[in-house]
């Protein structure tokens, strides 16, 4: 697992102060190695940029010097536990929790806790980006958003918004995006904007108290499955088991489970084993073969045709440059 070791001092605010056009991050990142990703997109030249990361951090880790001056962040937050704050108002990232964050010039502090593994996906688009996409007069546009655009708002964090299914399956597909190459730059365009109209706009209030405690029930019983399933990929429990522990039979949890992520629990379970064996094989310290039991698979074969079909190359020749990790442009 890449541990960030990076300084405070390494802060590019220091010497781009006042120079968006200059600012990059990076060298931010640096020391992350792997566990910091591009995904498409140019901060500087598209408005937009998409980018996975996946670390543990010794101790605190400074995360606010990686925010674009003029730049509106979206956090897209997997595991791990975090912090952006401006004016004392403060939006606190738990794990499956999803929020955005703006700021005209450097004024936005962010932490991430230490002794973490943080999984999470950050969206960022300029404001000329917003600008093009985004209307003032829309109705139900976040409010302070609606200020940004009009020119009367500075920085700004939102409320914290728990991810769906639907946000999860989302996240898998950016980081596997099922199309050509040659598409991507059209695709991820398109993701973009598809998570921006996920989260700028208010909620619907017309929804009675019991289905919102129906919706906050089922999602619950779905993040139970995945913790179950994650706690050993090799010897998962049986169907029957996980609705023990959960509390409802397998029956509906499995209609349920699906309903939610758009997955059977099967295909959300081959996911993590398949995250997992990329997670192991980028660690180089264990052949294919280990990897395969590790993850649950006893046949070599059967393993490697599932990571062909997930990262579109076998296991033995990972990680190498495929079609969703080539670099980007300067950010």
């Amino acid at each position: 697992m890449p541990v960030a070791r990076l300084s405070r001092a390494s802060n590019p605010r220091s010497t781009r102060r006042g120079t968006e056009a200059r600012f990059t991050e990076a060298e931010v990142w640096a020391g992350l190695g792997e566990g910091w990703q591009h995904l498409h997109g140019s901060f500087l030249e598209q408005g937009y940029s998409l980018e996975w990361h996946d670390f543990t951090t010794q101790g605190e880790f400074d995360w606010s010097s990686s925010f674009h001056p003029g730049g509106l962040e979206i956090c897209l937050n997997l595991a791990g536990e975090g912090r952006v704050a401006v004016s004392g108002r403060g939006l606190e990232f738990a794990p499956l929790t999803a929020g955005f964050y703006f700021q005209e010039s450097p004024g936005l502090s962010g932490q991430r806790v230490g002794g973490q593994r943080h999984q999470f996906i950050t969206v960022e688009l300029s404001l000329d980006f917003l600008r093009q996409n985004l209307s003032a007069t829309e109705s139900d546009l976040h409010e302070a958003l609606r200020r940004v655009l009009e020119g009367k708002g500075g920085a700004f964090v939102s409320e914290p918004i728990r991810l769906t299914g639907d946000h999860q399956l989302l996240i898998g597909s950016l980081r596997r995006p099922p199309v050509h190459a040659g598409a991507q730059r059209l695709w991820y365009r398109a993701k973009a904007l598809e998570v921006a109209s996920a989260l700028f706009y208010q909620r619907p209030s017309g929804e009675g108290l019991f289905c919102q405690r129906q919706k906050q029930l089922n999602q619950d019983r779905v993040q139970k499955v995945v913790a179950v399933l994650r706690e050993d990929l090799a010897e998962t429990p049986t169907l029957e088991e996980i609705g023990r522990r959960v509390g409802c039979s397998h029956f509906h949890l499995s209609r349920l489970f699906s309903q939610e992520t758009g997955q059977s629990i099967f295909q959300h379970l081959r996911q993590l084993r398949m995250d997992r064996a990329a997670e192991l094989l980028r660690e180089g310290r264990m052949n294919v073969t280990q990897v395969s039991l590790e993850v649950g698979y006893a046949s070599p074969s059967h393993f490697s045709m599932a990571f062909h079909e997930t990262y579109g190359c076998c296991p033995g020749l990972y990680p190498l440059a495929t079609p969703t990790q080539r670099a980007g442009p300067t950010r």
